[in-house]
């Protein structure tokens, strides 16, 4: 890139810097009043054991997420998160039952994640002005012919038992240890995930690219960056976190269930809306979707302890998102500063 082009992006950076820190300020401020109104309104809600729980939950929603974060870094979404939630969800207890050894099992449904994502963003590229919808169809590709597979010869729908490993349960059950210390280790492997997650975008190339490419493509492309491999590459990703996230909610729940993804349609979106990062690509990051989904959790469990039925959280969380999504939507996003 010649020098030109290198002062053109310097001051961008630093304006998308200050957004982030922004955005980050924004976030910690929201959650230290949510921590405060729970503490105030809702009984026990300081507590070791409310605490747990509410990580808990962040866990499962954080690495759900992740790819989310990534797709959106790019200037991208991943609808179909929810619904390959809920493929793993029973493709795991389906693939015990056949009499698969779990590490095998695992393995291959990790494979099946990255394959899916793969497909999945190599489909969004090509056709990019509709990768929303192209998301959404793989997605219910998937779970259809997951449902299909795992109801031969079955007369349950979308419903699979097995008896799940006790190692399994322990990672994401609600009484599960961590060295003793009663912790679930879902917990402990979302905060190690998000740690290489956030040095990996900050201290890699592969980080690096995202960045570029969704501030600017005209940069990127200069920069030698291939558009094509990034976006297979991130949805990949996602495809992977998204069946790690439906296998650890099978160790949470004991039996595998298609709709346990349903949840997590809108809500990894409005984890990375509330972290901000911006939905067009080139500012924000995993940090960010952090605190976003920490937020999320601390509020969702303030409703439920207020006694809200599910209905009344969706509408307080849209009310949230939308003061959100105008704060941050304030500044001109870098695509149209470059």
């Amino acid at each position: 890139m010649d020098k030109t082009a290198d002062t053109t992006l310097s001051p961008n950076r630093s304006a998308a810097g200050i957004r982030v820190q922004r955005s980050l300020a924004i976030g910690a401020g929201l959650l230290a009043v949510l921590a405060v109104a729970g503490a105030v309104l809702v009984p026990g809600f300081v507590s070791m054991q409310n605490a747990r729980s509410i990580l808990l939950l962040a866990s499962f929603l954080g690495i759900a997420s992740l790819g989310q974060t990534l797709c959106a870094l790019l200037g991208a979404l991943d609808l179909s998160i929810p619904f390959v939630i809920g493929s793993a969800n029973i493709l795991l207890p389906s693939l015990l039952v056949s009499g698969l050894p779990p590490a095998v099992a695992i393995a291959l449904i990790l494979l099946l994640g990255a394959l899916v994502g793969a497909v999945n963003g190599l489909m969004s590229f090509r056709i990019q002005g509709q990768a929303l919808i192209m998301s959404l169809a793989v997605g219910f590709a998937v779970v259809g012919a997951t449902q299909i597979y795992t109801t031969l010869g079955s007369i349950y729908a979308g419903t699979v038992f097995a008896t799940i490993p006790d190692w399994l349960r322990n990672l994401a059950a609600f009484n599960g240890t961590t060295f003793g210390i009663p912790m679930p280790p879902v917990i402990l492997i979302w905060a190690v995930l998000a740690a290489l997650v956030i040095l990996a975008m900050h201290r890699t190339w592969f980080g690096r690219g995202i960045y570029a490419l969704g501030g600017s493509r005209v940069a990127a492309a200069r920069l030698q960056i291939s558009e094509r491999r990034l976006w297979v590459a991130v949805h990949a990703i996602s495809g992977v976190a998204s069946v790690s996230a439906g296998m650890l909610l099978l160790g949470f729940s004991g039996g595998g269930f298609v709709g346990v993804g349903d949840p997590y349609l809108f809500t990894t979106v409005a984890a990375v809306v509330i972290g901000g990062t911006s939905l067009l690509g080139g500012a924000g990051g995993y940090g960010a979707t952090v605190l976003g989904v920490l937020v999320l959790t601390v509020l969702t469990s303030i409703l439920v302890g207020l006694g809200l039925s599910f209905a009344s959280q969706q509408a307080v969380v849209g009310l949230l998102i939308i003061p959100m999504v105008a704060i941050y939507a304030r500044a001109p996003h870098i695509r149209n500063q470059i």
